[in-house]
């Protein structure tokens, strides 16, 4: 979690907050995506994270890549920007936020796989007909957009 958003919720506790995500959807040579399984609330999700204070957004989502993944993202597509009431959310310790997620795919790469110890618990790829049932909640539009787009 940033450290804008950490400051915020001492201050606000856990009332809704506006949060602005970068993220990015990670695509392999045979069109499957990378998923991680999240350690907080044990779903499916691609990596991101929230945009600090000052921050280019294509900077945060590259520093989420690898922090979460240890990938090096060597070019970002965007692919768009998804917010509204399917991407409210209320995390396991009951911080709850109003996201507007900035995605990005990501198609060109390096990097060994390293799942972040204390967020992620595995990394997978996935073709579009093999994604998990249990998607993280405020992603689940942007990823099914992508699998539209790919099946």
């Amino acid at each position: 979690m940033s450290s804008y958003i950490m400051d915020l919720r001492k201050l606000v506790g856990h009332r809704p907050l506006l949060q602005v995500g970068a993220s990015v959807i990670v695509v392999d040579a045979q069109n499957r995506v990378l998923l991680q399984l999240r350690s907080d609330n044990h779903c499916w999700g691609y990596a991101g994270g929230s945009v600090e204070l000052d921050e280019v957004v294509e900077d945060a989502a590259k520093r989420e890549l690898l922090e979460e993944t240890g990938l090096i993202a060597d070019k970002l597509e965007l692919f768009g920007v998804f917010s509204g009431a399917d991407t409210h959310y209320i995390y396991p310790n009951g911080d709850e936020v109003s996201n507007v997620d900035i995605v990005y795919i990501c198609r060109r790469y390096h990097g060994t796989l390293k799942p972040q110890a204390d967020e992620v618990d595995e990394l997978r790829f996935f073709a579009p007909n093999e994604i998990p049932e249990n998607i993280s909640q405020p992603i689940r539009k942007a990823l099914k957009a992508w699998v539209e787009q790919n099946r």
